[in-house]
């Protein structure tokens, strides 16, 4: 059950490199495989599989975005903990990226069950960028 007396939450998010960000929000937005989840303070315990996509931190009035490849989130007592091979400032992301990656993934091969997976994933992940491009 979820801590009610929690007032706040904080976001850590953690590549293989590195650790990105650690520090408090009012709500997070994960960019789950299959669609948006909001955390709030005092969300229940959870863990799920991150999707290719934006990762929205709100704090006050500011929001700060992120782009996230994939991974883990992890929410428990008032941490939302994201797992992910990369995590860029939204910033960092330019159209000139998406386009590499929309290339790329069109480039991959789709004659077998392995090739066509890897070729949705790489068409996933320009997606997202693409995504948190536009909205820059």
């Amino acid at each position: 059950m979820a801590d009610a007396t929690n007032k706040g939450l904080k976001i850590v998010v953690v590549t293989p490199e590195r650790a990105v960000l650690d520090e408090p929000a009012d709500m997070v937005v994960l960019p789950m495989f299959d669609g948006e989840r909001g955390i709030l303070p005092g969300h229940a315990p959870f863990v799920g599989q991150l999707g290719p996509g934006e990762l929205r931190i709100k704090l006050g009035a500011a929001t700060k975005r992120y782009y996230v490849d994939s991974g883990f989130a992890q929410v428990t007592g008032g941490v939302v903990n994201v797992l992910t091979a990369r995590a860029l400032t939204a910033d960092k992301v330019t159209a000139d990226m998406v386009t590499k990656a929309r290339t790329a993934a069109d480039a991959l091969p789709s004659t077998n069950p392995v090739e066509r997976e890897n070729r949705t994933k790489a068409l996933a992940r320009a997606r997202g960028l693409a995504a948190v491009s536009k909205k820059g």
